[in-house]
């Protein structure tokens, strides 16, 4: 009886031993993923801030946040920014320059938590065997744009010294096949699109961008609302977290990037194209302020030097910079494991 005891209390001890050993909350129910829906300001391709994204996706990065993306591509029209105006979407991507006007007229509350394009797309083409060599040559020429000339075009004339009087600027719209059969002399492309396709139908071409002349280029960048900003500060940081993850993922796997890529634009896109717009963008993605402070970072230099141009060449009207970025989720998101 003594022996039975001395079992039954060395059990009770053991249990409340093992009790009180339990890690508090092991046995409680994993938290729900947060829910965002982000929203491609294009069709599916292999620009940046969609490829981090994908990869971030596929790769579990997100998962890794605790979140849950629905992933969704713009229509188209500028779509992408109402939904993200109105709440229905979190997060989208949109080109620095647009996002200027936008905020400027009609107001859109947008705001930048990330610039992933440290330089625009924009460049202008023409072919290697056109005899033009500098913006000074496209004196006597035909110079193209699509749909309304952009004010990077009249900076780099001017910057680079040429007379504009001399210049006959013609619409060209979106097809590059109008260099190719001479009915234009220099092509406005993105230089991470057209010059691959020029290259593939055996027309290399010479390539002009602002930035080379000190116009102020600024590319593509993270974007959301001023209110979803303060209502879902937390999920925007983890998610750039993630999609940071996956462009730094891309960088050093390239090819398996592209891949992941195909399942989204589908398996009839020229891969090849997709590596070639990945490898550009990627390099267009730093600059000495990368280097210092990480992918995405911006400043309120960059941002008053394009304002400046926007405004001068094109006559957007004056906005206040410093309420279109932010670097605080960039900050905060340096901090996450």
């Amino acid at each position: 009886m003594r022996n039975l005891s001395r079992l039954i209390c060395l059990l009770l001890v053991s249990t409340l031993f093992l009790s009180g050993c339990q890690t508090p909350g092991a046995a409680s129910t994993p938290e729900e993923p947060d829910q965002l829906v982000f929203m491609a300001g294009y069709k599916p391709q292999a620009n940046l801030p969609f490829v981090g994204v994908y990869v971030a996706q596929e790769k579990g990065f997100f998962a890794g946040q605790n979140l849950e993306v629905t992933i969704e591509h713009s229509a188209g029209q500028g779509q992408h920014l109402q939904m993200v105006s109105s709440g229905k979407v979190h997060i989208t991507t949109q080109d620095a320059g647009i996002l200027l006007r936008r905020r400027s007229d009609p107001g859109l509350p947008l705001v930048s938590i990330a610039l992933i394009g440290q330089q625009g797309q924009q460049a202008f083409a023409a072919l290697d065997t056109s005899g033009i060599h500098t913006p000074q040559d496209w004196e006597g020429k035909r110079v193209g744009y699509k749909g309304t000339p952009p004010p990077e075009l009249f900076a780099l004339i001017q910057a680079a010294g040429a007379d504009l009087d001399k210049i006959e600027l013609v619409n060209v719209g979106f097809d590059p096949r109008l260099l190719v059969e001479d009915r234009v002399d220099v092509y406005p492309v993105y230089k991470s699109n057209e010059p691959y396709i020029l290259e593939q139908w055996g027309h290399p071409v010479r390539l002009w961008a602002p930035e080379d002349y000190g116009v102020p280029s600024l590319g593509l960048t993270y974007v959301t609302s001023e209110e979803t900003l303060a209502s879902h500060t937390d999920q925007l940081t983890r998610f750039l977290k993630a999609a940071l993850q996956g462009i730094a993922y891309a960088e050093e796997h390239p090819d398996k990037a592209v891949d992941i890529v195909l399942q989204y634009t589908g398996p009839e896109t020229d891969r090849d194209h997709m590596l070639f717009m990945l490898l550009e963008e990627i390099e267009d993605a730093h600059s000495d302020l990368t280097d210092e402070h990480g992918l995405g970072w911006q400043t309120r230099e960059q941002w008053e030097s394009l304002a400046q141009m926007l405004i001068e060449y094109e006559g957007m009207q004056q906005v206040d910079v410093e309420q279109v970025f932010t670097n605080a989720l960039l900050e905060q998101a340096a901090g996450i494991k």
